[in-house]
């Protein structure tokens, strides 16, 4: 009896006799032997499926999850509520990321733009950048992430994003993709802030088709002592054409810095003095493209009462989340 007790229904993949459990693997699985005198052989069950991306972004969880993140909740929250693990919906946030990024890099060119304002805004990955030992100064995957931007003023459409340090050469990619999104046949006025990267990117990639300005600001010096989690108190702007024959009443980043707070809004890693910061910069760069995607597609503007995309005439309806991932006919 206690031989039959032990007696499994998994066949032997070598002779298709019977078997009994027999341990288990290191990994956790199941180990068997085989009961035929002249085989004996050890073997272990069938691993679990490898994880299919498309199993879980074609559910109503998988979906709902993505929904979640795009209203501003942590990923924690999302899976109490889906009951998804959340290293699931941390790759599907990846996926989601990287075909929103292809979606607009696709859709969104030669748009006629007639002004464009670009700002950065400042997030970070797993610590801050004062926080970083000696041996993290060159690792450039951990610390600031700044977040790259570039709005058209009448559509509100977000012509092109970049993720990165606040360089030369994030200044070049920006203007690299702004170039690419916008039409050759329509001059536009670009304004950013005083940051000097702006003015040699632009000069190299933008200045036969844009007028250029600057929006440059002066603060007031922090009182001394004082823990402050904002820059200081704005005494000044000056707006300061560069290049070309920038229109000094068009010279303004209102637009653009509106959109910097619908990003801290929506964006839960971006939200300060909390714990849901990025831990990976793929992480960060995939919920930034998710977000900036479903501003120009999906969410109606407070303003224009229709999606920033449908104002642009890239398209002429509002789309759903499903089709945003391709998981249904556009």
């Amino acid at each position: 009896m206690e031989q039959t007790a032990t007696i499994n229904e998994m066949a032997c993949p070598v002779c298709g006799s019977e078997s009994k459990r027999f341990g288990r693997h290191r990994n956790g699985l199941q180990r068997y032997r085989c009961l035929a005198s002249d085989c004996g052989k050890t073997f272990t069950e069938d691993h679990a499926p490898a994880f299919r991306i498309e199993d879980y972004l074609f559910t109503d969880q998988g979906r709902m999850a993505i929904k979640l993140l795009l209203e501003g909740t942590s990923v924690r929250s999302a899976e109490r509520l889906t009951g998804l693990h959340r290293d699931a919906i941390l790759r599907l946030l990846v996926e989601a990321g990287k075909r929103c990024e292809a979606l607009m890099d696709r859709l969104i060119r030669n748009v006629p733009a007639t002004e464009v304002q670009c700002d950065e805004i400042w997030g970070y990955v797993a610590k801050k950048e004062g926080h970083k030992r000696p041996d993290e100064f060159e690792n450039e995957t951990i610390g600031d992430a700044w977040t790259w931007v570039a709005l058209e003023r009448r559509t509100k459409l977000v012509l092109a994003f970049a993720v990165g340090r606040r360089t030369l050469d994030k200044a070049f990619e920006l203007t690299f993709k702004l170039r690419r999104a916008t039409s050759s046949d329509v001059r536009f006025q670009l304004t950013t802030d005083g940051l000097r990267a702006y003015r040699t990117a632009v000069d190299e990639m933008l200045s036969d088709r844009c007028d250029f300005g600057q929006l440059i600001k002066f603060y007031s010096q922090p009182i001394q002592n004082e823990a402050r989690y904002s820059p200081a108190r704005m005494v000044e702007a000056v707006a300061v054409p560069m290049s070309g024959d920038p229109d000094p009443a068009k010279i303004c980043t209102s637009h653009v810095e509106r959109q910097n707070l619908t990003m801290r809004m929506q964006i839960r890693r971006l939200t300060r003095l909390t714990n849901a910061f990025s831990k990976k910069l793929e992480n960060h760069k995939a919920a930034v493209a998710l977000h900036f995607a479903y501003y120009n597609f999906c969410r109606l503007h407070g303003t224009l009462r229709i999606t920033p995309a449908m104002e642009a005439g890239i398209t002429d309806r509002i789309w759903d989340v499903s089709e945003l991932l391709g998981t249904q006919e556009c």
